[in-house]
């Protein structure tokens, strides 16, 4: 009896639960004009993923993730000192989810691009002495 009590309870508190999720992919304004159509790039790392998590009771808000925590995940997940280095994310996007429990929520946001490196296209042509 007991035991189907506790699958009964078990049941239930899973009718209550729920997920759900959003995503989008940017396009990304910024001023600068970049032409990927040359080879004046390298690929660090395809697929590098970042996330945060917060968390509501009751549908209250007690910590909201974030996006800087999230991106600052992403480049921790690269495994390279990207200091000083001319990189930018390449087909990022973004999701966010939310795990829908009986008395709290679980928000999570997740970030994910392709790291790039530009590189110097002068010193793989030289220039030429003249004549």
């Amino acid at each position: 009896m007991k035991k189907l009590l506790i699958a009964t309870i078990a049941v239930a508190s899973l009718s209550f639960a729920g997920c759900s999720s959003v995503g989008e992919m940017k396009g990304g304004n910024t001023n600068t004009g970049v032409s990927l159509s040359q080879k004046n790039y390298r690929v660090i790392q395809t697929g590098a993923t970042g996330k945060d998590f917060g968390f509501r009771l009751l549908f209250i808000p007690i910590v909201s993730p974030d996006y800087a925590d999230a991106k600052a995940n992403l480049y921790k997940s690269v495994g390279q000192t990207l200091t000083g280095r001319a990189i930018a994310l390449a087909n990022q996007t973004e999701d966010k989810s939310m795990l829908d429990l009986i008395l709290f929520q679980i928000p999570r946001v997740m970030i994910t691009a392709d790291v790039i490196e530009f590189i110097d296209t002068a010193s793989d042509n030289p220039p030429k002495p003249a004549p």
